[in-house]
């Protein structure tokens, strides 16, 4: 027979509660509605400008979500008197030009996953931000769901026991419609930034609240790649201290977007579509326990990393204590050598 399981709560903030800022974005595409929206219906926070090459996209975005300025260029948004904070919407080719922009206008900035192309990128970014002192974050916003922070206090509280497995997948069936950017390496095209980044985030998530530290001691990777260079699927074994994480993503076949932590006292399974709000349980022994109580739903969860931002930066912090910059370098430089692996480089690197 089966016992409950008595779950921790969330220490995640209502997005409501965050100061506003007036925010500018970057790229006034399909994830920028998407981040929009999540703040128009769940927060304070205020998209005041929108930079766009396109006259005809910024001003469709602006009329669809209310946006009050529509700029002709990047140097103009992040000039603008009315921004107060950036969001990088663009593919991950353009995001360390961009973010360096923002920052060198004294404005802080949320980046798209994958933050840059490569950690020696994220590193001209960081320094940037360090320099200039301002609050520069990694949108990835699977980090500041309320489920992800049930999963950290179990692990720092060593619920689980040693943890000795992660598994973790993200695969989709990008058909003949698919964005172009999925398969152009000029945009740093393929699976491994584009959606891979989501489990790799995960297993450097659970190994540094386990205690391993976010680097893996060990990394292999095999996969395959489009017929333009990039990668089409990738399978990753990575080992962290006592750990191994076992990893997939894919853009030509779909998977469960599931993850497990499994440890020698208990485990974590994620509901499908785990990189959004999702459920959870948690197995200890004969005991049972369920996590289900997200405020929003789907992309709603945006909302999250945004005002976290916004609150950290009202706090005077310049680093987010749920993905740190040198963990976002560092999570870059596992995958410049699972590329390197499988044989992917993009032009310029």
């Amino acid at each position: 027979m089966t016992r409950d399981l008595r779950l921790p709560e969330p220490r995640t903030p209502d997005p409501a509660d965050a100061p506003p800022l007036r925010w500018g974005v970057v790229a006034p595409g399909h994830i920028a509605g998407k981040m929009a929206e999540a703040l128009r219906d769940h927060t304070r926070q205020r998209v005041v400008a929108v930079g766009s090459r396109s006259a005809e996209r910024g001003a469709e975005f602006a009329a669809r979500y209310g946006v009050d300025r529509v700029h002709d260029s990047y140097e103009a948004l992040v000039d603008d008197p009315e921004v107060d904070a950036v969001y990088v919407a663009s593919p991950h080719s353009h995001h360390r030009d961009q973010a360096l922009l923002a920052i060198a206008a004294g404005k802080h900035v949320l980046v798209e996953k994958a933050f840059t192309r490569n950690a020696v990128e994220a590193r001209a970014v960081v320094d940037a931000a360090r320099a200039a002192g301002v609050l520069v974050m990694e949108a990835m916003w699977t980090r500041y769901l309320p489920h992800t922070d049930v999963i950290r206090q179990l692990l720092e509280d060593g619920a689980l026991g040693t943890v000795r497995r992660v598994v973790a997948d993200y695969g989709v069936l990008a058909g003949p419609d698919r964005p172009q950017r999925l398969v152009d390496p000029a945009l740093a095209g393929g699976a491994l930034l584009d959606i891979g980044i989501y489990p790799l985030s995960f297993a450097a998530f659970v190994a540094r609240h386990a205690g391993f530290g976010a680097a893996p001691t060990a990394v292999q990777g095999a996969g395959s790649l489009t017929d333009t260079g990039v990668d089409a699927q990738l399978s990753m074994q990575l080992a962290y201290g006592d750990a191994e994480a076992q990893l997939f993503t894919s853009i030509v076949a779909p998977s469960g977007h599931t993850a497990h932590v499994l440890g020698d006292a208990g485990r974590i399974d994620v509901d499908e579509r785990c990189y959004t709000p999702a459920g959870l349980t948690v197995t200890i022994g004969d005991a049972v326990g369920t996590w289900d109580a997200n405020r929003v739903e789907g992309y709603g969860g945006l909302a999250f990393q945004a005002c976290a931002l916004a609150t950290w930066a009202a706090e005077g912090r310049r680093d987010s204590p749920l993905l740190p910059l040198d963990e976002t370098v560092t999570i870059l430089e596992t995958a410049d050598e699972l590329r390197r692996q499988v044989g992917v480089r993009y032009p310029g690197e």
